[in-house]
């Protein structure tokens, strides 16, 4: 089972100025194995629904609530969260001087899971997983997202997806960054692992083109910290001939 619901949920964030709030009561059910997009403008709070959900610091919930599977994850730490089940695929992933892909990926595991996989059995997930993603193997020796580009940091993101096998993925903007080839390979990825797993996705964008891969169920409009319109995958494709305004306004 993996559900996700985000019910009457407020958040903040630090500012030097004290917490800016920036969502205003979000409510969204995400049923078992479904795929749910959300599209909207630049500051109507996308990403901050992403950072509250994973628990990050700077972002506070205020009001509301957040059930993964029914259990309420609201005040658990970000490590409590993960090992629920939940999984945030970062915007902007951070780089990591010292540590390599592949240690990260197996202490990440073993902290997930409470005890290290067997070097076997790893060793034959990640070559397949890598395989996946068509990527090259000397690459996971690498420091973790030191000099990697733009796709490179998001194929291991997804990498980490696949591995860790999540309820629930929270993917932030995993299309920013990547050309054509790319947005294929790392799309894919994601599916291969929804495939495996039927886990449920929120899938932030700015764009459509990556639901051409990556199919959704629904498909959300937010504006001011809030979800102001719901559709199917056809309401994506109205976002790309009409803009946000029009159909924000409506």
């Amino acid at each position: 089972m993996s559900t996700l619901d985000i019910q009457n949920l407020h958040a903040s964030v630090e500012t030097t100025e004290g917490l800016k709030p920036i969502l205003h009561g979000v409510n969204l059910h995400i049923g078992d194995g479904e795929v749910h997009a959300v599209m909207g403008p630049n500051g109507s709070g996308k990403s901050t629904t992403a950072y509250a959900l994973a628990g990050h610091p700077k972002y506070h919930i205020t009001e509301g609530k957040v059930l993964l599977d029914g259990e309420d994850i609201t005040d658990m730490t970000a490590d409590e969260r993960a090992r629920a089940g939940l999984f945030l695929a970062m915007q902007y992933p951070v780089e990591v001087p010292g540590v390599s892909v592949t240690n990260f990926l197996r202490t990440a595991k073993t902290a997930i899971d409470r005890e290290a996989p067997k070097l076997r059995d790893w060793s034959k997930k990640v070559k397949e997983a890598t395989a996946n993603l068509k990527v090259d193997p000397d690459f996971i020796a690498r420091d973790l997202n030191v000099g990697f580009s733009g796709g490179e940091k998001k194929r291991t993101e997804v990498l980490q997806m696949e591995l860790l096998e999540p309820k629930v993925a929270v993917l932030d903007e995993t299309d920013s960054g990547l050309d054509v080839d790319a947005l294929r390979i790392v799309s894919e990825g994601v599916v291969h692992t929804h495939e495996k797993t039927n886990n449920s996705i929120l899938l932030i964008t700015h764009y459509s083109r990556i639901l051409q891969y990556i199919k959704p169920d629904f498909v959300h409009v937010f504006a001011n910290g809030q979800i102001v319109k719901t559709g199917g995958a056809e309401l994506a494709d109205e976002l790309e001939q009409t803009g946000y305004d029009a159909v924000v306004g409506a």
